[in-house]
């Protein structure tokens, strides 16, 4: 069986329980060394096969994981945050399937709930925005032209923008153009949950010149959104004067 792991954000501790058990079962390790944090491989057996998948070809990959199947050795793919966003693993399980190797999923914790998490804030509020929505800038890899950002902008709720960091003026141009004002808040976390995490907050008129300043420019994600700096209405699951099914009817 071939297991791809979502090993979290940075922080080793934020592994899952199954995902940390299975990483400490296999017998063959391949992680995405260009951003797991590699004190995760202090959990791997003794004797265990680690490759760095960083500077590996997909043909590369698929030969370990072949050749691992047929001597029937475990294989723990190891991405970081949570694989089904922007982890490159449909491929690899597509090819897995053509062949006939099995293969199984581990969700893991995204860089953006590592984010909300170290703000700390909620990226839903009711009366401001009860959406959030996950892309990026085109850069290599195409964005098809009706998620264009400033077109996802025009929702008004709460954005979160992977891998653009390094084209921010870019991203609020794109933003304003779509109907965010200047002082709509952003946060920018680099490194997220890692010894040197770092967060910026600003505003749509002002975060661009504070990422420059800073350096950041890459491995960070970019939060924008009223639910940053807005009042909001107090949530009906706990209001008294409201019923619902694990409360009984208000007199």
């Amino acid at each position: 069986m071939v297991y791809f792991i979502g090993a979290g954000p940075g922080d080793p501790e934020l592994i899952t329980l199954k995902g940390a058990r299975l990483l400490a079962e296999a017998d063959v390790v391949i992680y995405a060394g260009s951003l797991v944090n590699p004190k995760l491989l202090d959990g791997c057996k003794e004797g265990a096969e680690i490759y760095n998948s960083a500077g590996m070809t997909l043909a590369e990959l698929l030969a370990v994981m072949r050749s691992a199947h047929a001597d029937g050795k475990m294989v723990a793919r190891v991405h970081t945050g949570d694989p089904s966003l922007y982890g490159a693993v449909q491929e690899q399980m597509d090819a897995l399937a053509q062949e006939g190797i099995p293969y199984a999923v581990v969700p893991g914790v995204s860089s953006f709930l590592a984010a909300a998490a170290a703000v700390p804030h909620e990226l839903t509020l009711p009366g401001v925005t009860q959406t959030v929505i996950l892309t990026r800038v085109e850069g290599r890899t195409p964005v098809p032209r009706p998620e264009n950002l400033a077109g996802l902008a025009s929702h008004g709720c709460t954005m979160c923008i992977f891998l653009s960091v390094h084209i921010i003026d870019r991203v609020v141009e794109e933003l304003t153009a779509g109907g965010y004002s200047g002082d709509t808040p952003v946060v920018v976390m680099e490194r997220v949950t890692w010894p040197e995490e770092k967060i910026l907050r600003g505003t749509l008129s002002d975060i661009a010149g504070k990422v420059r300043a800073s350096g950041i420019k890459k491995t960070a994600l970019i939060m924008v959104g009223k639910t940053f700096d807005s009042s909001y209405s107090p949530s009906k699951l706990y209001d008294d004067s409201f019923a619902h099914g694990f409360r009984g009817n208000i007199e």
